[in-house]
């Protein structure tokens, strides 16, 4: 049986009942209003809204925003993702320009860029970030870059374009412990993403490297404790932890949700592993605190 058919006899399961500590706050802000209509003039696209991040209003009030690149429809079918699935368009060579030129307008403090995953041409992928970096160096020189990149499939050409374009930090999630990979995952290996961030210390040992997970699809204690351990030996820098949450009930449901208490938890295995820092919470998500991280804790960490 196919992964997209497993999701969904998954879906019709009863999910449990939403708790209080996952309620989040409605966007707001000036900034948020500007940055919204700036990226539909422009024909951006940002993650925010495409995951439909429960933090949105307070990122984009806080001048953090998270660019999604090579448009809006990944080539895979992650059963977390809210993303739109199918056929690409062609690259659009014209997008680092006006990448950039939101970033300038809006003065943003940190710009995360990431993207769908566009298996059909991972090196044009691989440009498209490094461009954008220059561009965005170019306009707004003042504000940080962290990259979210996908697993290119493995190549290691495409991740050194990336990295010689100097992001900041470099982060690639494995979202999940690999005995799920099938289900949340298919097209990933977790092997993969381990060598990814691997050579990411092996091409530049000083950059900082970041991976995140999400909590809640069905992993055991034993499964996250062993996943985390081998996440931290390829140097990583920073981990995230937050809960998973059902985007449609066309996707993987939730299985359980964790009290704030035992993120609480987690964040003391993770450092205990070696990562440098952990943000971990329900509502953690992958840009969650991104420019105190950069702003804050990269000289820190680097030091």
């Amino acid at each position: 049986m196919s992964a997209p058919a497993l999701i969904q006899i998954a879906a019709r399961a009863q999910p449990p009942a939403r708790p209080e500590w996952l309620r989040s706050r409605a966007p707001f802000g000036e900034n948020y209003h500007r940055l919204k209509k700036l990226a539909r003039g422009l024909e951006l696209h940002t993650v925010c809204e495409s995951a439909r991040c429960p933090n949105l209003g307070e990122c984009w009030h806080h001048g953090t925003a998270t660019f999604m690149l090579l448009g809006d429809i990944c080539t895979r079918r992650c059963g977390f993702c809210a993303v739109p699935k199918g056929r690409p368009l062609p690259i659009d060579w014209d997008e680092p320009r006006r990448v950039a030129e939101a970033v300038a307008t809006l003065g943003l403090r940190h710009a995360v860029l990431t993207s769908v995953n566009r298996d059909d041409d991972n090196l044009g992928g691989a440009r498209i970030f490094a461009q954008s970096i220059a561009a965005i160096r170019k306009l707004a020189s003042g504000c940080n870059i962290e990259v979210l990149i996908p697993d290119f499939k493995g190549s290691r050409e495409a991740l050194e374009i990336v990295i010689a374009a100097r992001p900041e930090i470099l982060n690639h999630n494995t979202e999940t412990v690999p005995e799920l990979y099938r289900f949340v995952r298919p097209g990933a290996r977790f092997e993969r993403s381990l060598e990814l961030l691997a050579r990411v210390k092996e091409i530049a040992p000083a950059m900082l490297s970041k991976t995140g997970l999400m909590l809640g699809l069905g992993e055991t204690r034993d499964q996250l404790e062993a996943a985390l351990r081998r996440l931290a030996a390829t140097g990583c820098d920073i981990l995230t932890l937050g809960q998973y949450l059902q985007p449609t009930r066309n996707h993987l449901p939730v299985k359980r949700f964790y009290p704030p208490e035992e993120f609480t938890e987690w964040r003391r295995f993770g450092l205990a592993c070696g990562f440098r820092h952990v943000e971990s919470g329900p509502l953690v998500r992958s840009s969650y605190h991104a420019h105190a991280q950069a702003e804050g804790l990269a000289p820190s960490v680097q030091n």
